[in-house]
């Protein structure tokens, strides 16, 4: 009984240390956001990490997801001879939720993983430390450009996903399924509103926040060597992509009030 309630304060003693320090991190960034020195080319190199390098990925998932959801809609909407909605229907699910939460979830699995790696290694080869000696803040040389750039390049690749995957979804429906191709993009243009891509692009902006930062905050604070840094990589991960799906629920909760 006394090792069970042990360890049970323990892991809150641990997870509320978690929550304190993750909030620190998240508070110095934001400052260190807006002071000087800005330092444009880490700031372009983390973007062509987050943004260029995870691009094939991003458009592979969306041109897949917008023709399997198109395949299976049509299957669907054909027993209520309603194959009309089906364009309409794709859009809307790829700009409010599939794009977003499907490019963050990417995103994380790519990029996230490597940013909690590199940040990992450069603690347990105490590099960090070097950075500090040298009075050089790690949050603003390190945290701030790879937070911007998942700000900035999240919400970019969740729009290509969402073209990318009408895309497919035109191909499925009209070549395939034999919709005619004016109704298709008629009924899109007339239900889908501007609203809806703005709604999309708020969500991937904070999954773009909320991947970036967790991918910096446990390799920034990795430890024990390569095993640490591997762990922090698989935590990395899995926080990520659970605080993205947590947060696409209050998002739309808040949306649709």
């Amino acid at each position: 009984m006394r090792r069970t309630i042990e360890s049970l304060g323990q892991s809150i003693i641990d997870t509320t240390e978690s929550l304190g320090r993750g909030a620190m991190m998240l508070t110095e960034t934001l400052v260190w956001t807006f002071r000087p020195p800005f330092r444009l080319r880490l700031l372009f190199q983390a973007m062509e990490f987050v943004g260029v390098g995870s691009l094939f990925i991003v458009l592979l998932t969306g041109l897949f997801t917008g023709a399997v959801f198109a395949l299976q809609g049509a299957s669907a909407f054909r027993l209520f001879n309603a194959e009309s909605l089906v364009g309409s229907t794709v859009a809307l699910s790829l700009a409010k939720e599939l794009s977003p939460v499907l490019t963050g979830l990417m995103v994380t699995g790519r990029a996230g993983s490597g940013i909690a790696t590199e940040l990992g290694t450069m603690r347990v080869t105490e590099q960090i430390d070097a950075l500090e000696t040298m009075a050089v803040n790690p949050v603003q040389y390190l945290v701030v450009p790879r937070f911007l750039a998942g700000v900035v390049m999240v919400p970019a690749l969740s729009v290509l996903f969402t073209l990318v995957g009408m895309c497919g979804a035109y191909f499925v429906g009209v070549v395939l399924m034999n919709i005619d191709p004016g109704v298709f993009l008629g009924k899109t243009r007339w239900l889908v509103d501007p609203k809806d891509i703005t709604d999309g692009l708020i969500k991937a902006t904070v999954f773009g926040g909320v991947l970036t930062l967790v991918g910096c905050y446990k390799g920034f604070y990795a430890s024990g060597g390569a095993r640490g840094v591997g762990i922090a990589t698989t935590q990395s991960v899995v926080v990520s992509s659970v605080a993205i799906l947590v947060a696409d629920y209050f998002l739309t909760a808040m949306m649709f009030e």
